[in-house]
């Protein structure tokens, strides 16, 4: 019996791979003899280097870099198993996590440090990247990244412009000639799972510039101001990503990586499978167990146990899921690839008490599914 184990994180209780370790025990318990692959999984944004390290056998690296606010902060990235495909995180660069509520500014933050962790993953021996673009403090569309990897974004006077959203409309033009050569060989792959443009009603400033402390009257400066940076990037570097889907993600981020590093923008679970060979690890599965927080109606457009169950059915491995929370509209994944669903949570129970009891719960869970399985094996229909 060989079980793959491919769970994403719950949120506030366990990371992926904590519980990957609690499912795998509870597997135990009730299989002694299988074999079990545990496979921490991720979406593209929060914990996705920590699960693509730990499921390919790779290693953390560190790098001291700018700040989304120009004070040096030490990010960290993952160099992958196979020592050439690395993954980063922009939050932990450029990231709200690195400000207080009351220092967001959207109009002075910058992506610079995200540009200076995409070197030092290069530098690392990187030649593949892996970008994830969730939790941005910025709004500045990759403008402060362009500047990092050596483009000269530069005012009427010839200067270059100040970091931040709020500079760019004192753009004049796009220099190029001085870019980093290295990255011309290196494969961008960008984490974005929302279809954003880059500006509009629908764009990054209007959707995501609120979160990041900017008021009304700072969100139209913003959306004009991406709008000229975008008419400037269509002039000098002849690519258009004003209207591209997925341009507004992290503040106009994946409209700049586009532009900047030729990055290509695709589903973050996408990129997670890819990156851990979970194909090749299903195809000998006689079951696979993934789960994540909650399981609710808005999980069947692409979460990661609707992501992970798809192939699993596609290749013919039953998947059974696990989750905190099971909300309405919860029976839409079954059309998904999940075979069955169950809640961690035995009896009524607070909810801070649930997450602090996560990984017993979770092994439960685990072992109880995995009995019905069993059962279910023991006479055919």
């Amino acid at each position: 019996m060989r079980v793959v184990v491919a769970p994403d994180k719950f949120k506030g209780s366990l990371s992926a791979l904590a519980a990957a370790r609690a499912i795998a025990r509870g597997i135990a318990k009730a299989c002694p003899q299988a074999s079990i692959d545990p496979v921490p999984m991720a979406d593209g944004g929060e914990g996705t280097v920590d699960a693509l390290v730990e499921a390919t056998g790779g290693s953390f690296c560190e790098a001291v870099v700018t700040g989304p606010l120009g004070t040096p902060v030490t990010a960290r990235f993952g160099l992958l198993g196979d020592g050439t495909t690395a993954v980063v995180e922009m939050a932990s660069a450029s990231g709200l996590v690195l400000l207080t509520r009351e220092s967001r500014d959207p109009l002075r933050s910058s992506t610079r440090g995200t540009g200076e962790l995409i070197l030092a993953a290069v530098a690392a021996g990187a030649r593949r990247i892996i970008v994830g673009i969730g939790g941005s403090a910025t709004n500045d569309g990759g403008a402060g990244l362009a500047q990092a990897i050596g483009f000269r974004l530069l005012d009427a006077a010839g200067r270059e412009i100040e970091p931040g959203g709020g500079g760019l409309d004192r753009l004049e033009r796009i220099d190029p000639s001085t870019r980093n050569r290295t990255l011309d060989d290196v494969e961008i792959a960008v984490a974005c799972d929302v279809d954003n443009p880059l500006c509009g009603p629908h764009g990054a400033s209007a959707v995501y510039g609120p979160q990041k402390g900017a008021d009304a009257a700072m969100v139209s400066i913003l959306d004009r101001n991406l709008d000229h940076f975008a008419q400037v990037i269509e002039r000098d570097l002849q690519c258009t990503i004003r209207d591209l889907p997925g341009a507004g993600a992290a503040g106009g981020l994946g409209g700049g990586l586009v532009a900047f590093a030729a990055g290509k923008l695709e589903p973050g679970i996408t990129l997670v499978i890819r990156a851990v060979g979970l194909e090749s690890r299903l195809k000998e599965a006689d079951l696979c167990l993934t789960g994540e927080g909650a399981i609710d109606a808005s999980s069947a457009f692409g979460k990661t146990a609707v992501g992970v169950a798809r192939l699993a059915r596609s290749l013919g491995c039953p998947t059974i899921a696990l989750a905190g929370s099971i909300g309405p509209g919860a029976e839409a994944v079954l059309d998904q690839g999940i075979d069955a669903y169950f809640s961690l949570c035995p009896a009524p129970i607070a909810l801070d008490d649930a997450i602090a009891q996560g990984e017993p719960l979770l092994e439960r869970a685990a072992e109880q599914a995995m009995r019905a399985f069993l059962a279910g094996r023991r006479r055919p229909l």
